[in-house]
């Protein structure tokens, strides 16, 4: 098999895994709540790289509409939400190659350092689209005396910083327990 194949599996498996993991109640009332599935994802997005987490994440939104999970009121709210706000995780995989070279060098305070920058960095990125699609789809819903702006960004910041902060305790554990869970293995074939 050949090596990209390997990494796409691994990105559809880890997708998956991650879907599961979201279906865990860790919600706080209707609109707040921790992503469990996160960790699994950023640490993917990490291992992999930009271009295998933005088509892991991306596909971690699809498989929430295709299971039902989603919450969808117009083809252009599901898109932003479940396409794109997912699909952003990823960029937490521009921080690979200071994630592998933080283990090559064996320095663990550097591995946790970019661990945590690569977390803030993905995590902003989908609750960014999040607090878009909050303002333009679900701003009626605001209390009164909120703007759509303020419930948005209130509502999807308090999301964003439980689970970027769950995913951070996570990862730090592992980056300084199971470093070698960041760089991945090299097939027995060589490939």
């Amino acid at each position: 098999m050949s090596k990209n194949l390997n990494i796409w599996i691994e990105g559809t498996i880890i997708a998956a895994l991650a879907t599961v993991l979201s279906l865990i109640p860790f919600n706080i009332g209707p609109s707040f709540s921790v992503t469990v599935g996160a960790p699994v994802m950023i640490l993917y997005c990490l291992r992999r790289g930009l271009v295998p987490g933005f088509f892991a994440s991306f596909l971690w939104g699809v498989l929430h509409i295709l299971i039902g999970t989603a919450y969808i009121l117009t083809p252009l709210q599901g898109f932003i939400e479940y396409f794109i706000a997912f699909g952003f995780t990823g960029l937490a995989g521009l921080f690979t190659p200071k994630v592998q070279q933080a283990i090559a060098d064996q320095n663990k305070k550097a591995l946790v350092w970019q661990v945590i920058l690569g977390t803030i960095v993905g995590t902003v990125g989908r609750y960014f689209w999040h607090t878009i699609a909050g303002y333009y789809f679900w701003g009626s819903y605001a209390p009164e005396g909120w703007s759509a702006w303020f419930y948005s960004i209130t509502l999807n910041g308090a999301s964003a910083l439980a689970t970027g902060a769950f995913t951070i305790m996570v990862l730090a554990v592992i980056a300084k327990t199971n470093p070698q869970l960041f760089v991945p293995k090299k097939s027995v074939r060589g490939y």
